[in-house]
């Protein structure tokens, strides 16, 4: 392979490796916010005890999810236990549902 053909693997590899899993399908994110209104509310804005997730960007909130997952972040054991309860597709639904409403 000449420098070019390297060049053009090395930046096809990192494109791939920062695609998502899944894109994240609205509806599906929408229908399985259920859990979530619980705190964050039907319009995703929280209130003075949790946070708004309405309008985060997908990859913030993608983020956020596997940390509490992988047990990164700690304030909250009730996030805990939900994300853990996901899966990637599940995430990635949601990601989605929540980056459509409004701030």
């Amino acid at each position: 392979m000449n420098k070019l053909s390297l060049s053009m693997l090395a930046l096809a590899a990192a494109l791939f490796a920062t695609a998502p899993a899944h894109a994240g399908d609205v509806a599906a994110g929408k229908s399985k916010a259920e859990d979530c209104v619980d705190c964050h509310g039907d319009d995703g804005k929280g209130d003075e005890d949790n946070p708004s997730i309405a309008g985060m960007a997908p990859a913030e909130f993608v983020k956020a999810m596997d940390e509490y997952k992988a047990g990164k972040r700690t304030k909250s054991d009730k996030m805990t236990k939900a994300a853990k309860k996901l899966s990637a597709a599940d995430i990635a639904d949601l990601a989605a549902y929540y980056a459509t409403l409004k701030k």
